[in-house]
């Protein structure tokens, strides 16, 4: 019985309630140890009873270092509906379960972390295709980090599988877990409940079913003081000695060990060595206990005092469960450091070959091992072609102290810092460098504990210092094709640190000495020829994006990730057909092989060029999902960008109050791991979002606002970005209608420059329809049917409306409505068209004052006027379906599940008016 959780209660049955009705949802339930968390997960199994298919598993302290060990454990019920995945996905759970070769993109790239989260929600789906599935995870807050990331990825996509997901954490504090306090937890974003103690009445009652109502008064009261409406607390203190004077002396957690300390030091002896071996195996599996304990002389009769006290009980599957977390955590306190070395040993040699054996052994040896430490560097290797960067961090450290020789360690240890700092710990991958580094004269080795620290210093905001690390690493005696890796990351936090940086690094690059064949030649050519005549260095010849990829493919660059940078590249001097052509095929690309983590940065390229193109409601699919792809993987980087570039979509359609939420997401803070300090540095998405502030200050005719943002992002530190570059028009516009166009003078002037080495048609366009507003005035006309007559044909929608309207302005300021009419009418319906809100009301506004009655909307039956109901994610997945594709394929495109790409198709139909997939062609 639970006393006092009735609106506990109450919440898991409402999730247990709308996963039967086909509802998916997800509880973090979180609170102190002993606080009943688990008592509501035996709750929620108890009422989902018959009617739910049930699969459980919980966090191991000891087993933290293991990739993906509490993932197998969860999943093991649906192994045998792994073959309904999508092939990628399956085979990287196969992988991450052992059960197949370790999945790598080609060139050896690790598998992507990403793919198997993304193949947890499927099995999840899979799992609940047939009944409701109640999905229990018990101390989240001990989880390896590879297994964590899957199930978090899948709770945030749960939509219509009818799946009830509870997840338990325990809050901060000794024993929280090995990434700190459980608040440090990646869990933000999911629904919480947070349990406090018992009232009064309620922990009265729960202290008299455990000791009676004959306890003294004073020593009820003592208890009741002590617990603190901790039921645990109020379960197991009635059976310890009375505490010290000074009843705060110790913490709760250390009052409850002492508890189980005193409940286990009067067993018999081998009955406690017995359940120290099952403290330190991980799993509770009795085919290793029992063998292991065996080889200590103890044997499975010994068990019976500790199941007869109720310390540990067998389950269905032949496993030995603790009756608390914290009573596994007080054997192994109060053991002795010697047995608990014996007990490891004995554990490593009841295992099978496999890592688990390794470990134990590892942890069992007291001097250097070559042996034991080539075993453990291997764990390492199998451990990051899983994703399980955490764990070989941990395994490349461990082997590195077995080590005999130093510069062996010494490697091992840049290797257990290099893994550090791709699973994001970034104050151990700095102190793992620091310790390498002491060790070590290589030059090499010191360039590569650099890029170490430099990529530390580039997710903590710190730009400037990690181009500079960079820099001098390339800087040194290393191999070219080792140095052009360090420029390109140097290229990447040179575009933040500055404009004088980035030309620093790429006029580095283009004097490395590459050869030809290597791999990162063609990229290395091709950066300074796109980049540097956008900055105002003289033109240079230029291949298509499409015809560099080529060459880079044939000298050997094989995954997307190897040619993401040229999609950058193209925006920045005006090739924005090209980024669409290529980034659309390595993001085809990317979904078909499974590399999933590159995808956010492909899509920003995508959705930056689909904006400028004025497809607005693409770009906004586009962006969409790559945003939740990045927060799913953690690029936080890229949750900033992306924000941000919403928020300039959503300034374009007047949505100012989700524009001020998006912006205020992309300047949240730079992107930072949980043990890193906060940075004052500014957030990558800082220009994105002060152009879209500025826009939704010009869209609102706020003149002054748009001018002083527009003008400090076109001036400032950023003015060499691509959004930068894009915004001054904007600019010109606002300080024009402001009546202080020398404030736009300087801008103009180099996007005039832009403008002449992009050496596009719609580039002159702009440059053309800002020479119109900044005067002189006898000048304006022709510059306006100029830059129309260049804008026609280069689908540029929006850009050719804003011309026309403000050309139609200026007509209707000359006293010319007649001429006025034409480019305003045809400025509203292109403006309606893309929801543009604010601009086709400036234009409708134009030309009501001309004497003609502006239409007032877009006819009903325009198809944009019904595809214009849908949210992004529907359009993706009635395009998708319109093309003929299935669910489940379009679950495999989307990463959905099939029963959610359904549930959005069946309330996509009544808002297009259709009512199958056969009429969905026809709208496109």
């Amino acid at each position: 019985m639970l006393y006092g959780r009735e609106r506990e209660q109450a919440l898991v049955d409402g999730l247990l309630d709308g996963a039967r009705g086909g509802r998916s949802g997800v509880l973090v339930l979180r609170g102190e140890p002993g606080i009943g968390k688990t008592a509501l997960l035996e709750h929620a199994v108890a009422a989902a009873g018959d009617a739910f298919r049930v699969v459980r598993a919980a966090g191991v302290e000891y087993e933290a270092e293991l990739p993906f060990a509490g993932l197998s454990l969860l999943l093991a019920p649906g192994l045998d509906r792994l073959a309904a995945l999508p092939g990628p996905q399956r085979r990287s759970l196969e992988a991450a379960f052992g059960l197949g070769e370790a999945v790598t993109a080609p060139g050896g790239a690790p598998a992507d972390r990403l793919l198997t989260g993304l193949a947890t929600l499927g099995l999840l789906a899979e799992l609940a295709a047939d009944q409701p599935l109640l999905c229990v995870l018990d101390d989240v807050q001990w989880l390896d980090r590879a297994s964590l990331d899957a199930v978090l990825l899948a709770a945030r996509r749960l939509q219509a599988e009818g799946v009830a997901l509870l997840l338990a954490a325990r809050d901060g504090g000794p024993g929280a877990g090995p990434g700190g306090p459980a608040e440090a937890l990646p869990l933000a974003g999911l629904p919480e409940l947070r349990l406090a103690g018992l009232d009064e009445p309620d922990a009265d009652r729960l202290l008299t079913s455990r000791a009676g109502a004959g306890l003294p008064g004073e020593v009820r009261r003592r208890l009741l003081a002590e617990a603190a409406g901790n039921p645990l607390a109020l379960t197991e203190l009635p059976t310890t000695p009375a505490p010290p004077a000074d009843p705060g002396a110790l913490p709760l957690t250390s009052r409850l060990q002492i508890a189980f300390h005193g409940q286990v030091t009067g067993l018999p002896s081998a009955t406690q060595t017995l359940l120290l071996v099952a403290a330190a195996e991980e799993n509770g599996d009795l085919d290793v206990i029992l063998p292991a304990a065996a080889a200590l002389g103890v044997s499975a009769e010994h068990l019976a005092p500790a199941e007869e006290s109720g310390l540990v009980s067998t389950t269905a599957d032949h496993r030995l469960a603790f009756r608390h977390p914290l009573l596994r955590a007080a054997i192994i306190q109060r053991a002795p450091l010697q047995q608990k070395l014996t007990v490891h040993r004995a554990i490593g040699e009841a295992l099978g070959e496999g890592d688990r054996r390794t470990w134990h052994l590892a942890l069992a040896a007291t001097a250097p091992d070559a042996d034991l430490a080539d075993a453990l560097e291997r764990t390492a290797l199998r451990a990051e072609a899983r994703g399980g960067h955490g764990g070989a961090a941990a395994a490349y450290e461990r082997a590195a102290r077995l080590t005999p020789d130093r510069d062996g360690a010494t490697r091992r240890l840049v290797l257990a810092a290099e893994a550090a700092t791709e699973e994001g710990k970034l104050a151990q991958a700095e102190a793992l460098a620091d310790r390498a580094a002491a060790r070590t004269d290589s030059v090499f080795a010191h360039a590569l504990l650099d890029q170490v620290r430099a990529t530390a210093h580039f997710w903590r905001g710190s730009y400037q210092a990690a181009y500079r690390l960079l820099l001098d690493a390339a800087d040194t005696d290393i191999e070219a094709p080792h140095a052009a890796r360090m420029l390109f990351q140097a290229f990447h936090a040179a575009w933040y640190a500055g404009e004088e940086p980035v030309v620093t690094v790429l006029d580095r690059l283009a004097r490395l000495p590459l050869p030809e064949g290597d791999p990162h030649t063609a990229l290395a050519r091709h950066l300074p020829a796109a980049v540097l005549p956008a900055l105002g260095r003289p033109a240079q010849p230029l291949p298509t994006a499409r015809d560099t990829a080529a060459a880079a493919r044939r000298d050997g660059a094989e995954t997307p990730s190897d040619l993401v940078q040229l999609c950058g590249a193209t925006l920045i001097l005006g090739r924005d057909a090209e980024t669409i052509d290529l980034a659309g095929e390595l993001i085809a690309e990317a979904r078909s092989k499974g590399t999933l983590g590159v995808l956010p940065t492909l899509q920003f390229f995508l959705a930056e060029a689909e904006l400028f193109h004025g497809r607005h409601r693409d770009a906004e699919a586009t962006a969409g999902e790559a945003l939740a792809l990045a927060r799913d993987s953690g690029q936080h980087q890229w949750v900033s960008q992306l924000s941000a570039l919403l928020a300039c979509l959503a300034a374009l359609g007047g949505a100012a109050e989700e524009c001020v939420a998006l912006t205020a997401t992309a300047l949240a803070g730079p992107a930072q791991a949980a043990d890193a300090p906060r940075s004052a540095a500014p957030a990558p998405g800082e220009p994105w979002a002060q152009w879209a502030l500025g826009l939704l200050d010009l869209g609102q005719g706020r003149a002054a606002d748009a001018a002083d943002r527009l003008q400090a992002l076109t001036t400032g530190r950023y003015r060499h970005h691509v959004c930068a570059t894009r915004a001054i028009p904007d600019l010109v516009e606002a300080a024009v209608r402001l009546g202080a166009p020398d404030r736009a003078a300087e801008p103009y002037e180099r996007l005039a420059r832009w403008a002449r080495a992009a050496d596009r048609p719609w580039a002159e366009a702009l440059r053309l329809r800002c020479q119109a507003l900044l005067g002189p005035d006898e000048l304006a006309e022709s510059a306006y049917r100029s830059a129309l007559e260049l804008h026609d044909g280069t689908d540029r929608p929006f850009e050719q409306a804003r011309t026309a309207l403000l050309y139609g302005e200026w007509l209707r300021r000359e006293r010319r409505r007649t001429d006025a009419r034409p480019h305003l009418r045809a400025a509203l319906e292109t403006f309606e068209r893309l929801a543009a809100h604010p601009w086709a009301e400036r234009a409708r506004t134009e030309l009501t004052a001309t004497g003609t009655t502006a239409p007032a909307t877009t006819p009903a039956d325009a198809p944009e006027g019904s595809l214009a109901a849908l949210t992004p994610q529907e359009l993706q997945i009635v395009r998708l379906a319109a093309q003929g594709l299935t669910n489940r394929d379009i679950a495999a495109q989307l990463f959905l599940s099939p029963r959610t790409v359904g549930h959005h198709l069946y309330k996509a139909y009544p808002k297009l008016a259709v009512t199958s997939r056969t009429d969905l062609p026809a709208l496109f």
